[in-house]
């Protein structure tokens, strides 16, 4: 797993030994972040199920000013810990579930990283408590990745969608017009 651009382009990230981690594959991370390049500069970044934390990396690296880090696993935290200190970055990284993540968090944020465990089915609940709590800039996005397909809950659209082999890639935001 590496860096793929920016800053610390080519920077190899430390990975989890075992089968049970499903870390982005690097083209998949590199097609979605060439689609999100606009988006990066001065941005604060959620990385909500952070792994190692290669997503919110990645943002800074191309720019992003700020990124927050959070995963219900302590052992992805290490990781996350220990690649964002190879890089050199200092970053809020939290130890909290989804749930009480979203709950807690104050201000807004520009991206959303979504990568749950795919058998977990909790995008409807997400994105009704980023809507509540206020937490996506105007202009922002919410990336999800999964393996089924998904239909916007209410209040949401899909301003992007993605496929690479059984991945899929969401980009929601909310409608237009609908209030937050």
């Amino acid at each position: 797993m590496r860096i793929v651009a920016g800053k610390y382009r080519g920077r190899t990230l430390k990975e989890f030994a075992g089968k049970d981690i499903r870390p982005t594959a690097d083209r998949v991370k590199e097609s979605v972040f060439q689609i999100l390049t606009p988006y990066f500069q001065g941005a604060r970044v959620l990385d909500l199920f952070s792994g190692s934390g290669a997503l919110g990396i990645e943002s800074l690296s191309r720019g992003a000013k700020e990124a927050v880090f959070n995963d219900v696993s302590k052992e992805s935290l290490k990781v996350c810990r220990a690649n964002l200190e190879r890089v050199g970055e200092r970053a809020a990284v939290y130890n909290l579930d989804y749930n009480n993540c979203l709950k807690s968090l104050a201000g807004k944020f520009r991206l959303i990283f979504l990568d749950p465990p795919y058998r977990m089915e909790c995008l409807g609940e997400i994105l009704s408590l980023i809507a509540e709590r206020g937490l996506l800039e105007e202009d922002g996005l919410v990336v999800f990745e999964g393996e089924r397909e998904e239909a916007p809950p209410t209040g949401w659209e899909i301003a992007d969608e993605r496929r690479y082999g059984r991945t899929r890639v969401y980009f929601f935001r909310p409608v237009q017009g609908e209030s937050r």
